[in-house]
């Protein structure tokens, strides 16, 4: 919310730009403050400080209070804090989660639920027609691929995921028009995934680009056609540090993806199948006394 507010004061008034340095300068203050104490300290009239509000996208000052409220007790740091040589272990774990909460915070308010609704679209078309959908993925990301498709394939759909690049350029030329291409890279510089994303889109599948806005592999979905880009930005630094945030950006939009496909599918169809699965993998468990209801790491609810 606080970025989002940042990023319009170019746009605003003058007088409601006052308004807009105030609420940055102390946002806890500005969700408790009566409209004539905000008036006096932005140097602004009480109709001004609403007029704000509706600037920025709310219905007037009561609902942006309540929800400037929630965001300001969520107790998460707006900026990202990087790791240090010689930090302590509680500094670690503080530093760590904050990061990664912060990171999915920023994100639930920055995704673009239209491009996310296309993605589910064309993964639920691609499943209901049985054609191939495939998750291309390298190092870090392979990884996330293959989460991907360990998700999927539960739903009944033809389902792959493939890392090593020699392969996918060949996976990636027997495409065809109504197969699913989902390429997820941290980068978006990778050689291989903007191959890959190229030869995919020649081919006419459909294709899902999930790294972070304004990379090469992200120029890739301007294409236009069936292209969709599902952008995961974050300040983090992958040169210093391995991959954290990013591989739980990727893998939350993997299981929204999910979700969404699986209630598109319907529950009718998939429930079923997902009883029938657990019921199997009941039988390779070895310890005694295992509940009905218990479940392993490979047959996780219905997404």
């Amino acid at each position: 919310m606080l970025e989002r507010i940042r990023a319009s004061i170019p746009a605003l008034p003058p007088a409601e730009q006052r308004v807009a340095k105030l609420l940055l300068a102390d946002p806890r203050s500005f969700a408790t403050l009566p409209v004539s104490e905000l008036a006096d300290r932005s140097h602004v009239s009480k109709p001004t400080v609403v007029r704000f509000c509706r600037s920025v996208g709310y219905d007037g000052l009561a609902d942006f209070k309540l929800k400037l409220a929630g965001n300001v007790n969520e107790g998460v740091p707006y900026v990202h804090r990087s790791v240090d040589d010689d930090d302590k272990a509680a500094d670690i774990v503080v530093k760590v989660t904050d990061n990664a909460v912060a990171a999915l915070l920023r994100y639930r308010n920055a995704a673009s639920a239209q491009a996310v609704e296309r993605a589910i679209q064309l993964l639920a078309d691609t499943g209901r027609a049985g054609q191939r959908i495939e998750f291309y993925g390298v190092g870090n990301s392979g990884i996330v691929a293959q989460d991907a498709q360990h998700k999927f394939f539960r739903l009944g759909v033809n389902a792959a995921a493939i890392s090593d690049g020699h392969v996918q350029v060949m996976s990636a030329t027997m495409l065809k028009a109504g197969d699913c291409a989902v390429v997820i890279s941290n980068s978006g510089r990778s050689r291989d995934l903007l191959d890959v994303a190229e030869i995919a889109r020649r081919k006419g599948a459909s294709v899902i680009i999930i790294t972070a806005s304004g990379s090469p592999l992200a120029q890739e979905a301007r294409h236009g056609g069936q292209q969709v880009l599902l952008a995961a930005d974050h300040p983090e630094d992958a040169d210093r540090y391995s991959p954290m945030v990013s591989r739980l950006l990727h893998l939350l939009i993997i299981d929204i993806l999910t979700t969404g496909v699986a209630l598109r599918l319907g529950s009718a169809q998939l429930r079923p199948l997902l009883q029938e699965i657990k019921r199997n993998l009941r039988q390779r468990r070895y310890a005694p006394g295992a509940r009905e209801d218990d479940d392993s790491d490979s047959s996780s609810s219905t997404p």
